[in-house]
């Protein structure tokens, strides 16, 4: 049998990357090698700061109880001897036993800052601490990857306003909350006479009306795509919970579609934090148990990859309002049927060795955006990040 050049490419291809690949990739390559073209990246942004520490709790420090008298969980579902995770997320500990769930922790950056504001730029951007970028990581993805410009669909916000995350120099992502109502907006009388009728040499007004023009042609297909194969699963009355219908409901469809944003909020948990996290934790538990049983159903889940970030962690020690202020290093989930090995990818953050009572980072949040575009989406993550510092090989 003719082994053709393109197989034999493909063949080579995946041969070079089995010795080259760093484990931490190879933690996220699919067992069969699914097709990579079929991936899905789903990114879930937790806004305002959520306390990793309550989140996946260092079950036997001691300095972790101290510190943290009033607020500390002592009822935290086990993962290893050494680790814990909140009650209230408890289906994540179930993805974990099953091999479904990666956790790495110590995620942050050099000098880092404590602005909610600039510190969400930072990790949208993927820039350094003392540089100040206008476009984002994904929106750089978009500019550098090749697609068939028809529907220029390729990444899509959940959510009324477009993040930083998705723009890129020339191109950009939708944002809506329901593709229904985009596309009713789109064909609004006035909205399309305003497009039709415009004629304007102003750079920036010209750029608006081209935004414009490009929903007004997109918001149908969206819709469309939208209802092709609308879940029919049951799902939590929660608007995160609906958000995830949405994006369930696309990635059954046939739509081109590689990455989804959706966020929740606000973890800016200064008082009384237990009740604000638990209740947050809560509606993401539920939304992304709903979200992993319909893509099973749906023989979906190998080829997507569930990642969450925050902007930061929060301090070691509880403040005096039974909260936390801000901090600095925080962990990272990543939720996959493809993912090879299970577990915590490296250890828990050192409550011994602080930076006037902050977390040290140990990890850069930019290798592990370099580690996602190149090994799951295919990407070139020198070129959009201009990243030259290798990718991760810890496990």
């Amino acid at each position: 049998m003719l082994l053709k050049r393109r197989d034999f490419l493909k063949i080579s291809s995946l041969a070079t990357a089995s010795l080259m690949m760093p484990n931490f990739l190879k933690a996220m390559a699919l067992p069969e090698a699914v097709d990579r073209e079929k991936r899905i990246l789903v990114i879930l942004q937790l806004t305002g700061g959520n306390d990793g520490l309550n989140t996946v709790i260092p079950a036997r420090n001691d300095i972790y109880f101290r510190e943290r008298s009033a607020i500390a969980i002592t009822d935290s579902l086990s993962l290893t001897e050494e680790a814990g995770i909140n009650p209230s997320l408890s289906y994540f500990k179930e993805l974990f036993d099953n091999g479904e769930l990666a956790v790495l922790n110590n995620v942050g950056y050099p000098n880092p800052d404590k602005s909610h504001f600039r510190s969400m730029d930072i990790w949208q951007s993927a820039s350094r601490s003392d540089e100040f970028l206008e476009t984002g990581w994904v929106g750089r993805y978009l500019d550098e990857a090749c697609y068939d410009c028809a529907h220029p669909t390729q990444a899509l916000e959940i959510d009324d306003m477009l993040s930083l995350t998705l723009k890129g120099k020339n191109k950009k992502a939708f944002a809506f909350k329901e593709p229904k109502r985009l596309y009713e907006t789109s064909q609004e009388k006035y909205f399309k006479s305003l497009y039709d009728s415009h004629n304007h040499a102003d750079e920036t007004v010209e750029y608006l009306y081209q935004t414009m023009g490009s929903t007004i042609d997109n918001a149908g297909y969206i819709f469309a795509k939208s209802k092709a194969k609308a879940s029919s699963a049951t799902y939590p009355d929660s608007a995160l919970a609906k958000d995830f219908r949405t994006v369930s409901s696309l990635i059954n469809s046939d739509i081109n579609t590689k990455v989804y944003y959706l966020s929740i909020g606000s973890f800016d948990t200064h008082v009384n934090q237990n009740q604000r996290q638990t209740q947050l934790f809560t509606q993401i538990n539920e939304a992304v148990k709903a979200f992993v049983q319909d893509l099973k159903s749906n023989g979906r889940f190998e080829d997507v990859l569930l990642m969450t970030f925050s902007e930061f962690g929060r301090r070691v020690s509880q403040n005096a309002s039974k909260g936390t202020d801000h901090g600095t290093a925080n962990q990272m989930f990543f939720a996959s049927g493809g993912l090879k090995k299970k577990g915590l990818l490296n250890a828990l953050p050192d409550l011994q060795k602080l930076n006037d009572g902050d977390l040290i980072y140990t990890e850069d949040f930019r290798k592990v955006y370099a580690t996602v575009l190149k090994s799951w989406l295919g990407a070139d993550s020198s070129k959009i990040l201009g990243w030259k510092n290798g990718l991760y090989d810890f496990i």
